[in-house]
């Protein structure tokens, strides 16, 4: 039987071709390292997982959200609660961090009657800035929704107080009296005003 051999010159020529295929290869692959910095991953085989680079994921604020602001702190002042004249329950916590304006008045009263137009006019119109609550006291409650409703008071917050707990809370002897809360808890006036002067203070802490 006749045996085939490759001649040993044909045989270096073909090594030497693939040497040299070798080498062009790998000067391709160095070319691409060198003009982008990193070479190109090979794509991935179906059903194989993505690669990780180890580096633990982020979280941005577009996908969580805004953090949310912490509440207010309570000042000592609006620690107290209270039952409109409705029957809503009240709780002064909630206006922390808003200056307040409390109005003490009676229903018999003729200086808070005059008073009541006032406040019926300015409340609305600084309901979430500065809230003006009612603490109405020294009377009846059938006479106190009386007064409520004749001078258009509705919209505002009005605490029955008929057993005087806040009124003695903040040592108020007569009526009508105003006490002014700023934005930090502080009192920073109790007594009368007449309806210009409760326009112009109420402005100042809305603003202020």
């Amino acid at each position: 039987m006749r045996s085939w051999h490759v001649p040993r010159r044909l045989a270096g020529v073909g090594a030497a071709r693939r040497a040299g295929a070798a080498v062009a290869l790998a000067a391709a692959l160095l070319g691409v390292v060198s003009c982008t910095g990193t070479a190109t991953p090979a794509p991935a085989l179906a059903g194989t997982a993505p690669a990780t680079t180890g580096a633990p994921p982020t979280t941005t604020a577009a996908a969580t959200g805004s953090a949310s602001t912490a509440p207010a702190a309570v000042p000592d002042v609006l620690r107290f609660t209270g039952t409109t004249l409705t029957g809503a329950a009240f709780d002064a916590a909630q206006l922390a961090g808003k200056p307040v304006v409390l109005w003490f008045w009676a229903p018999w009263c003729a200086t808070c009657a005059s008073q009541a137009w006032t406040v019926a006019e300015v409340a609305p119109r600084y309901r979430d800035t500065v809230p003006i609550i009612g603490v109405a006291g020294l009377g009846e409650q059938r006479a106190m929704r009386e007064f409520v409703t004749e001078f258009d008071l509705a919209a505002t917050p009005q605490i029955d107080d008929r057993k005087g707990v806040l009124w003695k809370r903040f040592k108020v002897t007569q009526q009508s009296i105003f006490v002014l809360i700023d934005r930090s808890g502080t009192v920073v006036h109790q007594g009368f005003l007449d309806g210009e002067a409760l326009t112009a203070r109420v402005a100042a802490l809305a603003g202020a």
